[in-house]
């Protein structure tokens, strides 16, 4: 029997231990057809996503660059705080509070303002396994609509159509760009302030023009987003403090190259 070729396109993981400055780590590798190198830390671990054929030499080189961010990260790494599902509880929309209201009498989740002006998130009656969907479908419905807006405005910038936009839940972006699918934005997005998503925004469109991370590309994001640098920054210390309804919530703060 012939043997079966390997897909290209399929990922591949392996663990691999490694020492750091000393320290003993545990990373995981996942190779798959993507452009880039990103090292994640997040509450399962330190992880690696490179494309397919990456040298060993190129992964230990990038490992090392990014080895003081990577050994701050792990130290600080706390696990992931579940948002409790109860009537009242609090959570953050657009870098605001909002509140979560159950038990309501119409069979759709509602947004409205409350009479002390906290937006509120109205949900039917559900059972305590089926409300974290819930709350996530009501929040990915918000999410879609408000990114449809912002990528649109920065389309309009640069005077470009306007691709499709998708969300996603990746685990290493909180955005990606391609010329074929559209953009795609991570939904957790919603919970942070519009100025800090406008960031992933611009740097997605800016991706529109330049497929790589090149001095031009960042002068596009920066003709987009001016105070990019300090957004870049806030954003990886804001996700942090990310609210996790699921508990396989995930929060891609990446390095990149």
């Amino acid at each position: 029997m012939a043997q079966q070729a390997l897909n290209p396109r399929r990922a591949v993981e392996q663990t691999r231990t490694l020492q750091l400055d000393g320290k003993l780590l545990c990373l995981m590798i996942r190779r798959s057809a993507r452009r880039s190198l990103a090292l994640t830390v997040d509450h399962r671990g330190a992880r690696l996503a490179a494309p397919h054929g990456t040298p060993e030499t190129v992964i230990a080189r990038f490992i090392q660059q990014h080895g003081d961010w990577l050994l701050a990260r792990l130290a600080e790494r706390q696990p992931p705080m579940p948002l409790a599902l109860t009537d009242g509880a609090m959570f953050p929309l657009l870098g605001a509070p909002a509140r979560l209201r159950l038990g309501g009498n119409g069979r759709r989740a509602l947004w409205r303002n409350a009479a002390d002006g906290v937006e509120e998130l109205c949900l039917p009656t559900a059972t305590h396994k089926a409300l974290p969907a819930a709350v996530q479908r009501a929040l990915k419905t918000r999410a879609t609509s408000w990114f449809q807006g912002r990528v649109a405005e920065y389309c309009q910038r640069l005077a470009l159509a306007v691709p499709p936009v998708r969300l996603t839940a990746a685990r290493t972006r909180w955005g990606s760009c391609s010329h074929t699918s559209g953009i795609r934005l991570h939904w957790r997005l919603i919970h942070l302030p519009a100025q800090l998503i406008d960031y992933v925004v611009a740097h997605e469109v800016a991706h529109l023009l330049e497929m790589n991370h090149s001095p031009r590309f960042w002068a596009v994001v920066g003709q987009l987003y001016p105070d990019w640098q300090s957004a870049r920054r806030r954003l990886r210390e804001a996700a942090a403090l990310l609210p996790v309804i699921d508990g396989r919530d995930t929060t891609p703060i990446s390095q990149e190259e």
